[in-house]
């Protein structure tokens, strides 16, 4: 049986006396789709920022692909697949999206530093950012700057950064944060179909986004994981229901 793409073992991390993250143990298959939930302050951007070396454990183990990554700096992370979103308009505010991800896939080349030489000299990468572009329903944003775009359109942009740099492991931080409803139904659907070989990890709080596009749920309360299941066994959990969906149930 292969690894999985990303993994913890006893993660532990405190702020003085306050446990933000205690014990957590989880395993992301290849290609999952899975949703990491729970109350403001449970602990969920922590374990991000964990997994993506913005913070040091004090105890535990990361494993990416059955490969220890805990002491790897966030960029190595990167190198080797594991990659999370930023947002794009306090990165590259004046750059069109076709130079943005143009950028983004020439530093994975090693071509960054060839940049002032202008995307004519670069026709593969151009092509490749392109293509990334299309696939996430972004062709028609190719030329417009980055601050004009509709706000979903930023964040879906934000995800072809991060494709860009060929990742194994997505983590997605409230990627429908902001973007207006009838926007958010269009980003998952993108993200439910993004290629199989990637693993998805997404915090999110409607619980409509979460039910329908996760294939399995993570319900962190207090630093700790309370439980993983299915969305229905999520669901159905009396714990969950009480602590987190107010009692209301989600099919």
């Amino acid at each position: 049986m292969s690894a999985p793409a990303l993994a913890t073992r006893g993660l532990d991390k405190r702020f003085g006396s306050l446990l933000v993250a205690g014990d957590i143990e989880l395993a992301l298959p290849r290609g999952a789709r899975y949703a990491l939930i729970g109350p403001n302050g449970a602990g969920k951007t922590t374990l991000i920022n964990l997994m993506t070396g913005m913070l040091r454990p004090d105890a535990g183990q990361i494993l990416l692909g059955g490969e220890d990554i805990t002491a790897l700096p966030p960029q190595a992370r990167v190198k080797r697949g594991l990659v999370r979103t930023f947002q794009i308009n306090t990165l590259f505010p004046h750059l069109t999206a076709l130079e943005a991800v143009t950028l983004a896939v020439c530093e994975r080349r090693g071509q960054a530093g060839q940049w002032w030489q202008g995307l004519g000299r670069h026709r593969a990468t151009v092509e490749e950012a392109y293509e990334i572009l299309a696939s996430l329903r972004l062709s028609g944003e190719a030329h417009h700057v980055t601050r004009e775009l509709a706000y979903g359109k930023q964040r879906l942009l934000e995800i072809a950064l991060a494709l860009a740099t060929r990742p194994k492991v997505l983590l997605l931080d409230e990627p429908a944060a902001g973007v207006p409803k009838e926007e958010s139904a269009e980003l998952f659907t993108v993200i439910a179909s993004l290629s199989q070989d990637i693993a998805v990890l997404f915090i999110e709080h409607d619980m409509n986004v979460v039910f329908r596009f996760a294939s399995r749920i993570i319900v962190m309360v207090g630093g700790r994981i309370l439980l993983e299941g299915r969305p229905d066994e999520i669901a159905a959990d009396p714990r969950v229901r009480e602590v987190y969906l107010g009692g209301a149930h989600h099919g």
